[in-house]
This record gives structure tokens, C-alpha cells and sequence, in this order.
């Protein structure tokens, strides 16, 4: 991987994290909750959903001191429960957003062709895009328990230094956006790879279209987790 250019906020979470990664449907939440009280490795699966292609080649160190850490037992179950009642609040609110339930996070990735998107070689966030964000914000006001990891990505083309302060623009555009609309600044992160960690094949119009992209994780704050510590008990 190439070195990422990356600024984060002091921001403490802890996630249960399970082997695989779970899609976001209504009909699958329940597995969830289920299997909240399992003890996982942390950090593997919702890196791999926010990054790409490159997962497991270096430089993800600072990703997983984010969003890592590991609950389990009743709190894991109350956390899980959680999640998939944000995850289906963003699935009906966002409906062109794709929106997975990976462990105990979300992921919610915005690409040309699904709400949030940026013209080319832009970074401001348009009238089209602005609709969409303004749905995920009342989600979020609705869950002030939550964390979110803002990661901006490129497709190839043009110079790659060019692409990675791109990316670094629309990531911090989009969590600027959060916060000049009422959210804390101290739930929000943001990070970018420019090029470096395509989804899809760069040499389709298609596939560059899907690298243009915004990812958003969302991950439990400390005071989620000592509430459902406390209920657990």
C-alpha cells in the first residue's frame, strides 16, 4: 500500500467483531443479535468492507486502533441489537445507499450511482448530494451513541498524488457537512486513499464510477458501550 495520507480525531470506540461480514437486510439483522455475545478478531472484516482490494498488505494499523476493540457477552447482544436498528433506519431513509452490517459496525458506501457523488474532479457537496446526506443526519441524530469513520477513495485515472488529496477533500467536505448540520465534531474521523484501494476494476466505466467513492463506518462510542455493560449486568 502506498503511505496514506491521514488526520484523525481523538475519538475512543470498541466493536464486537466476528469472522465474515454480514449484508444489511432486514430479513438478516436477527443473526446479528444473535451472535452478539461471540468474541471475534478484531478489526479484519469492517476494514476490508471500508477499504478494498488490499486488505492484509500493510498500513491498515491506524484503521484498526479506530474502530478495534472487543466486547462480548450481554453488552455484545445489547450493542448488536443497537446496530441493526440504525442499519434499517439508514436502509429506509438512504434507500439508494449500500449499507452493510459488518460485525457490530455499518457500513454504508456512496458511490455515482447511489445518492452521494461528486463531479468530476469536485469536491463541494451538491444540491443532489445534499438531500441525501440530510436523511443520514436525522439517522444519526436519532443514535448520538455512535462514531463515524468518514474514508474517501478515487478511481485511477490522473496523477496519483492529485487523486489522494482529492480523496482527502470529499472525505472531509462530507464530515464537514455532518458537522456544519448540527452533529458533534467529536463522533467524526475522517481518512483517504486516493487510488490505492480500488473495489472495482479501474478499467471499466463502470467500475472507475464505483471507485469514486465515500465510505461511512459506523461504530459504538463509549457511552453505548458502558450503557449496555451496565444493562448486561
Amino acid at each position: 500500500m502506498k503511505t496514506i495520507v491521514t488526520k484523525y480525531a481523538a475519538i475512543a470506540v470498541a466493536l464486537i467483531l466476528f469472522i465474515g461480514v454480514t449484508s444489511c437486510e432486514a430479513t438478516k439483522n436477527a443473526n446479528n443479535k444473535q451472535k452478539g455475545a461471540v468474541i471475534g478478531t478484531a478489526g479484519g472484516a469492517i476494514i476490508g468492507a471500508i477499504i478494498g482490494n488490499n486488505v492484509g498488505k500493510g498500513g491498515n494499523g491506524e484503521l484498526g486502533a479506530v474502530i478495534g476493540g472487543v466486547v462480548g457477552g450481554g453488552a455484545g447482544v445489547l450493542i448488536g441489537h443497537k446496530m441493526d436498528k440504525q442499519a434499517q433506519r439508514i436502509e429506509e431513509e438512504v434507500p439508494g445507499a449500500q449499507v452493510e452490517r459488518v460485525d457490530h459496525g455499518i457500513v454504508v458506501t456512496f458511490d455515482e450511482n447511489s445518492g452521494v457523488y461528486f463531479d468530476t474532479e469536485k469536491y463541494n457537496i451538491n444540491a443532489a448530494s445534499q438531500q441525501t446526506l440530510n436523511k443520514l443526519i436525522n439517522v444519526f441524530k436519532e443514535y448520538p451513541d455512535t462514531n463515524v469513520l468518514v474514508v474517501g477513495h478515487t478511481d485511477s485515472t490522473g496523477d496519483a498524488g492529485y487523486n489522494m488529496n482529492l480523496s482527502k477533500n470529499r472525505a472531509n467536505a462530507v464530515m464537514g457537512y455532518f458537522i456544519q448540520n448540527g452533529l458533534s465534531a467529536s463522533r467524526f474521523t475522517a481518512n483517504w486513499f486516493g487510488e490505492t484501494q480500488p473495489k472495482y476494476d479501474n478499467s471499466t466505466v463502470e467500475g472507475r464510477a464505483k471507485n469514486r467513492r465515500v465510505n461511512i463506518a459506523i461504530v459504538p462510542n463509549e457511552t453505548m458501550i458502558e450503557e449496555a455493560k451496565s444493562g448486561s449486568n
